[in-house]
């Protein structure tokens, strides 16, 4: 009797140890749930931005991938090629890897790389020129995302 217990026990728990984790349920929220504004679409973020250095805005996009769990880094196809790299504010924020190809929906603030790339020479440069910005920018990633919440949305 105490063998057929003991044989149960195992076969029932190598089922419970066996299952995947749930997948992400629609709704789901890390940090703030963003408010109840429409968000832009991420391949609409670079026209949304065009003459502005930074907007507070939400947006709706789809993750690429996920590239630091802690802290929330990810990436967020912006169309086109390009990429919008985005992270939580708040760094206690922990990311699943199973966000890769979810729709999610993002508020916080979207900025633009600033480099300056237009001869422009460092303050206090007694010699024209002789210090001048050598940095290329990346074309698929001039804008970044600083976080507050993000909700799943497919």
């Amino acid at each position: 009797m105490k063998g057929i217990f003991i044989l149960m026990w195992l076969i029932t728990s190598s089922f419970c140890f066996a299952q995947k984790p749930p997948p992400l349920p629609h709704g789901m929220v890390f940090g703030i749930k963003p408010a109840n504004i429409g968000p832009t679409a991420a391949t609409q973020m670079e026209i949304t931005i065009a003459k502005k250095t930074r907007i507070t805005t939400a947006i709706r996009g789809r993750i690429i991938r996920v590239t630091k769990s802690k802290g929330g880094w990810f990436e967020i196809d912006a169309g086109r090629g390009k990429i919008i790299n985005a992270h939580f504010k708040n760094y206690g924020i922990d990311l699943p890897k199973a966000l890769r190809g979810r729709i999610v929906i993002i508020e916080g603030v979207a900025q633009k790389q600033f480099i300056a790339d237009d001869m422009q020479h460092f303050a206090g440069d007694t010699v024209i020129g002789a210090k001048q910005h050598q940095i290329k920018t990346n074309p698929k990633q001039r804008l970044t995302f600083e976080v507050r919440g993000l909700m799943v949305d497919e």
